[in-house]
């Protein structure tokens, strides 16, 4: 007979990591279906270069350090990696991003503290913010959504957009961003930004067609799909309430305090809700088990600071979306929070 000596508690969930990483990726259907709904069928060959790249990087990162790498594999954990990357960058962006993205999110984030469960860093995270700060054109060219593209493109034009620079026909990634109006179109919260920088009032900033009544064509309808795969991994236990309801409370309070003082030069809540990574960022990003605080009391405020983050890099920073630079910011002050928040031991809390 063998015994298994495990540091408690001892009463867990008979999840393996494989299912639960399934669990995350099937939440992440609607949003990632949506996206290619509004933005091409690009998305699906980022998955799939992504997907590719993390097999290929977590298997050399596994021989490298000597481990068998079927295990490494079978976890999902690459996966779920892969796929936050690839939905989180341009859908027509240059093979290449998302390789270089995915590898070093693999060896380096991942790997090199150790494999699954050492790393310090979101690894998604950490890929996107080398990618951004080594490539901010590649990385902020968004396509525009399908129903205001002036150029429509097949699946073969996407194909070869990406892997060549030009679609069949000879057009390149800066003429099909081209809008209706003939006008080069940034992503909502972009645009938004440099119209208040340039003494535009809110109103007059989103009279412009991208933003469709609500908080910009495309980007609300995903927002909202991906809050909802969130609500799917609460109501199954994957990840618990504390850190999505921290963060959207982190942000979008001092927005409203914020736009009521401010309301012709300031970002309404609603569009930071539902605009850029808000959702994705707050129940598929910043719950990693891995990189977040422990506790629950931590989970929260770790959530609220991840929030307030986004809002002061958004208000005032140089990028119009700040949920990787906020999530990774948010990673270093992990054991600082774990600290203070933990729980007290049974017996050692109370008076004497």
């Amino acid at each position: 007979m063998t015994f298994k000596i495990a540091a408690s508690p001892h009463a867990h969930q008979r999840r393996t990591t494989q299912q639960v990483m399934r669990w995350v990726y099937v939440a992440l259907i609607p949003g990632v279906l949506l996206q290619t709904y509004f933005f091409g069928v690009g998305v699906y060959i980022q998955l799939a270069l992504a997907l590719l790249t993390a097999w290929v990087a977590e298997g050399l990162a596994m021989r490298l350090r000597g481990r068998p790498i079927g295990h490494a594999w079978q976890d999902h954990t690459a996966i779920v990696t892969a796929v936050l990357l690839a939905i989180s960058i341009p859908a027509l962006a240059p093979w290449w991003i998302i390789v270089i993205g995915t590898a070093f999110s693999i060896i380096v984030v991942k790997h090199v503290y150790g494999g699954v469960g050492q790393n310090l860093f979101n690894p998604a995270m950490a890929g996107y913010v080398l990618l951004l700060v080594s490539f901010p054109v590649q990385m902020t060219s968004w396509p525009v959504p399908n129903e205001l593209a002036q150029l429509q493109v097949t699946i073969s034009d996407t194909a070869q957009l990406i892997f060549s620079g030009f679609t069949n026909s000879g057009y390149n990634l800066e003429q099909l961003r081209m809008g209706v109006d003939g006008v080069t179109m940034a992503t909502p919260l972009d645009s938004l930004r440099n119209d208040l920088n340039h003494q535009l009032t809110l109103t007059e900033a989103l009279n412009k067609p991208i933003f469709g009544g609500l908080a910009g064509i495309g980007w609300a309808w995903i927002n909202i799909a991906f809050l909802l795969g969130g609500l799917v991994l609460i109501k199954q236990k994957i990840i618990s309430w504390h850190i999505p309801g921290g963060m959207l409370v982190g942000l979008l309070v001092p927005a409203a305090v914020y736009w009521m003082f401010n309301p012709d030069q300031a970002i309404t809540p609603m569009l930071h809700a539902l605009s850029g990574a808000t959702m994705l960022g707050a129940f598929f990003i910043a719950t990693d088990p891995v990189t977040a605080a422990t506790s629950n009391k931590g989970r929260w405020v770790f959530g609220l600071f991840i929030g307030f983050l986004v809002f002061v890099i958004r208000t005032w920073g140089g990028y119009p979306d700040a949920v990787a630079f906020a999530v990774l910011l948010a990673n270093m002050t992990v054991p600082v929070i774990d600290k203070y928040t933990q729980p007290v031991a049974y017996g050692h809390g109370g008076r004497s």
